[in-house]
């Protein structure tokens, strides 16, 4: 509510500082031509000395050019206050998300803490409680890690471990250590197709990459998970596409998905909750591949197509990636150097 009525307000007020404006040419025009017809006309009577041939063009551009430039400025002004408004907005649901995902796992934590030390604890169920608190303090350095990951990332301040890899081998591999870690059914998860290209990735960072498409489809399927990973490659490029089959992007939509804080917000599964950071994160990693990401959905409940490509090694983008071997190299060397001395 409170954030419709600011737009409200905002909408509003640009109205009518246009109606401002436009009333302000309005009323020069009308000075302006309304002098002219009254000196026309009487100017002879007052005086044989004053004599119009012509308006005067130069008094009268420069005014219209004045109020034109007033305008332009009401717009600028505008527009940056909106960007400010949209910023803030992200802002305070980015700060909201993370609120609530730091302190999940910390009060579900708390709580096991509390009732061990309150409460005598058969051995099975300290072991349990052990293994649930362990589980969240995971999630909760996994939240904290993405954060700063994110950071990193627009920094360009990070160091990847980049080689060489047979894209056809390595693809399924980051695929079927998704599928453990979240625990889903085999059957759920299909592949198709495969390449003999090969392409040059951080197994670490790409391996986020599927896991945060993974969670995604986790997160937004109504119904049993099913995810279908298709492989091949084109004359320079290896193509990766994952089908997902939950709820679907609005068209509207699926460009915002993956800036930095955006959520979209959907009636079919409101208690999805997030930082706003894994597209974004998933779209920048891709990025620092050489690569690019995108997505496809038909609408609701069509489910998305998440569609990556990178690019084959020795065949698309040489300077780049021959650049992401160069920097892994120096950092393994300069790792081997501390761990010499």
């Amino acid at each position: 509510m409170k954030k419709s009525r600011s737009q409200g307000l905002l909408v509003s007020a640009f109205v009518l500082a246009q109606l401002a404006w436009m009333g302000l040419l309005g009323l020069w025009i009308y000075w302006y031509v309304s002098n002219y017809l009254i000196f026309k006309q009487v100017g002879d009577r007052l005086s044989p000395r004053i004599v119009i041939n012509s308006p005067n063009v130069f008094i009268f551009v420069n005014g219209i050019v004045l109020i034109v430039a007033i305008a332009v400025a009401i717009f600028f002004f505008f527009r940056h206050l909106s960007i400010q408004l949209k910023l803030t907005n992200l802002y305070d649901n980015f700060i909201a998300n993370v609120t609530h995902e730091l302190k999940s796992p910390l009060s579900s934590i708390q709580m096991y803490l509390e009732t061990l030390d309150l409460k005598d604890v058969p051995a099975e169920k300290r072991k349990e409680f052990l293994g649930l608190m362990m589980k969240d303090a995971q999630r909760l350095k996994k939240n904290v890690n993405s954060i700063l990951e994110v950071t990193r990332l627009e920094q360009k301040n990070i160091a990847h471990n980049f080689q060489v890899y047979n894209t056809g081998t390595v693809i399924p591999q980051l695929m079927n250590d998704s599928v453990e870690q979240f625990r889903i059914n085999n059957s759920s998860v299909k592949f198709e197709g495969t390449t003999s290209g090969k392409c040059v990735i951080d197994k670490d960072a790409m391996q986020i990459v599927f896991d945060n498409l993974t969670d995604n489809a986790i997160k937004y399927s109504t119904q049993q998970v099913e995810i279908l990973v298709k492989l091949y490659q084109t004359r320079k490029r290896i193509v990766i596409e994952f089908y997902d089959k939950g709820i679907g992007i609005e068209s509207k939509n699926q460009k915002k998905i993956f800036n930095k804080f955006q959520r979209i917000n959907n009636n079919n599964i409101p208690n999805v909750k997030g930082t706003g950071l894994g597209l974004f994160w998933v779209k920048e990693i891709i990025k620092f591949h050489g690569g690019k990401i995108s997505v496809v959905s038909e609408g609701n409940d069509k489910g998305s197509c998440f569609r990556v490509e990178l690019p084959i090694y020795q065949t698309s983008r040489k300077f780049y990636i021959n650049s992401l071997l160069r920097k892994a190299a120096r950092k393994e060397k300069i790792m081997e150097t501390t761990d010499g001395d």
